[in-house]
């Protein structure tokens, strides 16, 4: 089999492929493009038929099916050996996942096994060429992984010089998802999970599922209105919900705000919660800690109100108004109302 090239593992539920694993797939043709190799897939499960028309628009050059009914839901010895045993034949250069629930529990394994290393929860991905500042060894065309470090007080770029594949996981949102091509044709490989998978793997039987959906759907929300620490109370967040339901948005947090117990975790922005992309952002009393900027620098607006006028996130803003929120907020609602007649 082909050797050397970028693999995706692709989280499927239900048939679907989920918004992570194509952004990965976005970035992947981007970076394969650059290295000159094939951009690769792999899905493991059930119901895959429809796997391979909703990911060759995003560049797929090869896309590897391993189904079997067992293969679904997601269980973790069959999927990491099938990775495992697969990767040992194919020899990948670099491997992504999502850091979801699944990628955190399938990466760590695989590359454990595999002996590869892996950096969890990249904000940025890039290839770039590393000199070992002790040895003076120079490797040529490695995978940046960029992530906030050290409690996000500085952005560390971590490389992997000698083992193989490369592997690293990404939050959903923080890349981009755009179709490289509508009528990009990949080829398609089925394997046969006899090979990848023994009996002995099954040993886990999920009896009965129960998936509850989040009621709170701040990723999709053109307009977020946002409140950190500064907001001082669980009272004083009701202010936002009030200008959230005027505008027609939904309230997000920063951590610290999360921690504070002002509102629930569901709402974290940043790089320990979920990264956003509004047409909108209004930050309520949030300083822009490293981690949060990660998690909603990419608004097309943002509008910060705050009593410190050198509170950091000032510095990516917009709009910035000077002032308590207690104040601020109802006259936002106020006027909105007034001029939206």
């Amino acid at each position: 089999m082909d050797r050397n090239n970028l693999i995706v593992y692709l989280e499927i539920e239900d048939g679907r492929v989920a918004d992570v694993s194509l952004e990965l797939l976005t970035k992947g043709r981007v970076l394969a493009n650059r290295l000159g190799v094939k951009l690769e897939a792999i899905a493991v499960g059930d119901n895959l038929d429809t796997v391979a028309e909703q990911v060759f628009p995003y560049g797929v050059d090869r896309l590897y099916r391993v189904a079997d009914k067992r293969l679904s839901p997601y269980t973790s010895n069959p999927h990491a050996a099938v990775l495992i045993n697969l990767f040992r034949e194919i020899e990948p250069q670099i491997c992504l996942m999502g850091a979801t629930c699944i990628g955190r529990d399938l990466g760590p394994r695989v590359s454990s096994c595999l002996h590869s290393g892996l950096t969890a929860d990249c904000t940025a991905l890039e290839i770039g060429d590393h000199t070992d500042a002790r040895t003076k060894a120079e490797y040529k065309d490695l995978l940046l992984q960029i992530r906030p470090a050290f409690g996000g007080n500085i952005v560390a770029t971590i490389v992997n010089p000698e083992c193989r594949p490369q592997m690293a996981t990404v939050r959903e949102g923080v890349m981009k998802k755009e179709i490289v091509d509508p009528a990009y044709q990949g080829q398609v490989i089925d394997l046969d999970p006899a090979k990848y998978v023994s009996d002995s793997d099954f040993v886990v039987e999920i009896i009965d599922r129960h998936i509850e959906k989040s009621k709170i759907n701040i990723k999709n929300s053109p307009i977020i209105v946002a409140g950190g620490y500064g907001v001082g109370s669980k009272e004083n967040f009701q202010l936002l919900h009030d200008l959230a339901d005027t505008l027609g948005a939904e309230v997000g947090a920063s951590r610290a705000a999360v921690d504070a117990g002002f509102t629930e975790h569901a709402r974290q922005i940043g790089q320990t919660g979920v990264t956003v992309r509004p047409k909108l952002y209004i930050a309520c009393g949030i300083s822009g800690q490293i981690q949060h900027i990660a998690g909603m620098q990419e608004s097309s607006i943002i509008i910060s109100i705050n009593n410190d006028p050198a509170a950091p996130i000032n510095t990516i803003a917009d709009y910035v108004i000077t002032g308590n929120l207690e104040e601020v907020v109802p006259k936002l609602i106020k006027y909105y109302k007034k001029n939206s007649k």
